[in-house]
């Protein structure tokens, strides 16, 4: 018996280091000792229909695709519509008219500028709506 219990204890040693270290190794993420990182795009985003057409300064023309990032989930659709509608959606839409309208085509161009476009407009829905929005974003842009 004691060359049996010579033979099992050891191997019931390993065994139980291994397990233990198994479960220290899945429950840290996979052993890389690093947390997830949290995603780049926490919120869910909803494009806004249709696109926006505006008049730029010097009798030029912008049209723009706009799509928000949301905080929590985002409506959904009307039954047998194919886009989640805002509630305050006529509120956001006159703002993202109302601070494109009249701008320079430069200003809608540049990239430099258009990052602080959208952070006005960004600015403007949160303290004129209640709305979630935390990002806003220019999917297509088109100017003639």
């Amino acid at each position: 018996m004691k060359g049996k219990l010579k033979i099992i204890l050891p191997v019931l040693l390993l065994v139980l280091a291994g397990g233990g270290g198994a479960y220290k190794f899945l429950l840290s993420g996979g052993g890389s000792g690093k947390k997830a990182a949290p995603p780049k795009v926490a919120g869910e985003l909803l494009p806004l229909a249709p696109d926006f057409t505006v008049n730029l300064d010097g009798g030029h023309y912008g049209k723009v695709t706009v799509a928000l990032e949301m905080e929590g989930a985002i409506p959904k659709p009307a039954e047998g519509a194919t886009t989640a509608t805002l509630k305050e959606n006529a509120v956001v839409r006159s703002i993202v008219t109302n601070d494109l309208t009249g701008l320079t085509t430069d200003e809608l161009i540049q990239r430099g500028t258009r990052e602080k476009l959208l952070k006005d407009i960004l600015k403007d829905l949160q303290s004129q709506t209640d709305e979630k929005v935390t990002h806003v974003f220019f999917t297509d842009v088109v100017v003639q």
